[in-house]
């Protein structure tokens, strides 16, 4: 390695991907060379390219003009599977509804499910009534600045407690979404394939601004947006890259159509509701239970509903 770095004059500096290989009974583990650091020049030249990109170009989003991390952490929560266009209408509406953690905490789950309509993936409208609920009864009403607490929330990850950290705290956390991991495979991993996510966070830690991490983060998903609309998506050389699967016919869509058909008819009979989803391959009445052992629905004798 030092003669190489003489060689070549680059730095020191190394990144080090470390593979745990197993083989019956014993674990080996092999350090395997991947790639150098980039300079502190080359970083400087990739900061400057994101910052006068953004000041020209910076996306207008509801949650970047607040400093409520309320309002930001809902919106957190509905961005983790949802697209930006689909979320700035359903945002609005929904803090204008629940304008507060203690709001929310006091709605009925019905109320917030028919307010989330329209996003999709309803689990996280739960687990948003339940983290307000958290926030309320331990946190006296204010949302916790710790990822490490944070992360104890139902639904919320390493990366989406980072991101709320960073976003509605200004906190100088270290995370790694869809259009950030396309900006750094864009700019340090051209022609690479299989990049790891490992492999990114040194250069996202290395390269992070923190005296304004909130707004260089900004940028950086500003950026990655616009990567993904004038070339092949750069995120598709990610190890982590995965194709979502059709919603057409999926237990997803039929999901969906259980809590709408609810929300319109308050109540129905479990037959009536399997009648009216028309699913020819019977998945309903599995997919239903799913619901109700999740909370989504509850069932009272051959009557379901929303709590």
């Amino acid at each position: 390695i030092f003669r190489l770095s003489r060689k070549h004059r680059v730095s020191k500096k190394w990144v080090l991907d470390i593979s745990i290989f197993e083989f019956k009974h014993y674990e080996c583990s092999f350090i395997l060379l991947m790639l150098y650091m980039p300079s502190s020049h080359d970083f400087s030249a990739f900061k400057k390219t994101i910052w006068n990109y953004y000041r020209k170009h910076k996306r207008s989003m509801p949650w970047r003009s607040t400093r409520d991390p309320y309002k930001i952490f809902v919106s957190e929560v509905m961005l983790q599977q949802t697209q930006v266009d689909r979320v700035k209408t359903k945002y609005l509406l929904f803090v204008e509804e629940f304008p507060n953690f203690e709001k929310l905490a006091r709605a009925r789950l019905h109320e917030v499910l028919r307010a989330w309509n329209g996003l999709g993936y309803n689990r996280r409208a739960l687990y948003l009534k339940k983290s307000a609920e958290i926030v309320v009864s331990l946190h006296d009403g204010r949302l916790p600045d710790d990822p490490r607490v944070l992360m104890t929330f139902l639904g919320v990850g390493a990366a989406t407690a980072a991101s709320i950290a960073a976003c509605a705290f200004n906190k100088p956390t270290v995370f790694i979404e869809t259009n950030i991991r396309s900006v750094f495979i864009h700019f340090f991993f051209a022609g690479k394939t299989k990049v790891y996510d490992r492999q990114i966070v040194p250069l996202v830690e290395k390269t992070l601004d923190h005296t304004k991490p909130r707004e260089w983060y900004f940028a950086l998903m500003d950026y990655g947006a616009m990567l993904k609309k004038k070339q092949r998506n750069p995120s598709r050389a990610s190890a982590h890259h995965t194709r979502q699967s059709k919603f057409e016919g999926s237990a997803r869509q039929i999901r969906g159509k259980i809590l709408a058909l609810l929300n319109r008819y308050d109540s129905l009979t479990q037959a009536v509701l399997i009648t009216k989803i028309g699913d020819k391959e019977r998945r309903t009445p599995a997919i239903l239970a799913q619901l109700i052992r999740e909370g989504l629905v509850v069932q009272e004798k051959n009557i379901v509903r929303l709590p």
